[in-house]
């Protein structure tokens, strides 16, 4: 089931990857998601098409970490230096050998073009339960961890659970006592440890230990 597309400030790997064809393609660059549908629109033909083929994945090893431009390597018939080119030459590339219709001080590369950005990949989801304590439904979901309760809310009303979510406490039980979470605050600020990894060393199923939201009615219908 494909959800509604949000504009968030982070994404999922899994997110990402639902974004795959020629009229809707995002694609990861230097932890930046890039939503260069627009871009393919306006530019069919032979030079979009590597960045179709891997659309809805992580293309960073494309670029140099330093320069944040195209990987480069010495061509070793010429021995000059070209732009490294596996998948072959797509947009904002110089060709190989020099034209004159080609002005690089006017072009803005996509890849490192602000437009085109529209958040970030998470550095690591999190899967958590989010019990219902009026309805007693309880949904797991992946987020990411540097979301804040509130942007886990608008998840979670984005899965369709429930519009009313914004009409319920979120809490946290911690010890004998369940604690209101902080909305502006991440799961990890709030207290709520990630024992993935843990969990991984001693070969348990991470799925099996996650973190559980309560969630509690307030009576007012409040929706998002």
């Amino acid at each position: 089931m494909k959800f509604p597309s949000v504009r968030r400030r982070y994404y999922t790997p899994e997110e990402v990857a639902m974004h795959k064809s020629p009229d809707d393609c995002w694609v990861i660059v230097f932890s930046r998601v890039l939503d260069v549908t627009s871009l393919i629109v306006e530019n069919r033909g032979k030079l979009i098409q590597p960045i179709v083929q891997h659309a809805g994945e992580d293309i960073t090893h494309w670029f140099d970490a330093e320069t944040r431009e195209v990987k480069t390597h010495i061509d070793q018939d010429r021995n000059i230096r070209l732009p490294y080119l596996p998948y072959g030459r797509f947009l904002h590339v110089p060709p190989p050998q020099p034209v004159t219709n080609w002005n690089t001080l006017e072009l803005k590369p996509w890849w490192n073009d602000d437009e085109y950005s529209i958040g970030h990949v998470t550095e690591k989801v999190r899967r958590i339960q989010v019990v219902n304590t009026l309805t007693h439904q309880s949904h797991s979901i992946q987020v990411c961890t540097e979301e804040t309760i509130n942007e886990i809310q608008t998840r979670y009303i984005d899965h369709q659970y429930n519009a009313h979510a914004g009409s319920y406490s979120w809490k946290y039980l911690d010890g004998n006592e369940f604690v209101p979470l902080d909305m502006n605050k991440t799961l990890t600020e709030n207290g709520v440890a990630d024992d993935a990894e843990e969990f991984e060393r001693l070969n348990l199923d991470v799925d099996d230990y996650q973190p559980i939201i309560h969630i509690y009615y307030n009576d007012d219908l409040t929706t998002l």
